[in-house]
């Protein structure tokens, strides 16, 4: 796929990159060189902080204070022999 960049620099995504990347107005892009290999540039999309927050959501439940995690342990030692 190939853009043009305007007088102002700006550059449009393709629509079905988007999509498929989940590109929506507001997302932001990381620009950066790839250093070994001059003229090359790599964009990476940044997480939106929601979404990110998201994907966390019920993560702590493994940590859970009723969890008698050394009790765990020495359980699955012994089953280990």
């Amino acid at each position: 796929m190939k853009t043009t960049v305007t007088r102002k620099n700006m550059v449009t995504i393709p629509a079905a990159l988007g999509r498929s990347l989940s590109i929506t107005p507001g997302c932001m892009l990381d620009w950066s060189p790839v250093e070994e290999r001059p003229g090359e540039i790599r964009v990476r999309v940044i997480p939106k902080r929601g979404d990110s927050a998201r994907s966390l959501k019920g993560a702590g439940r493994a940590f859970s204070p009723e969890r008698d995690a050394v009790a765990e342990l020495v359980g699955e030692r012994a089953a280990e022999g």
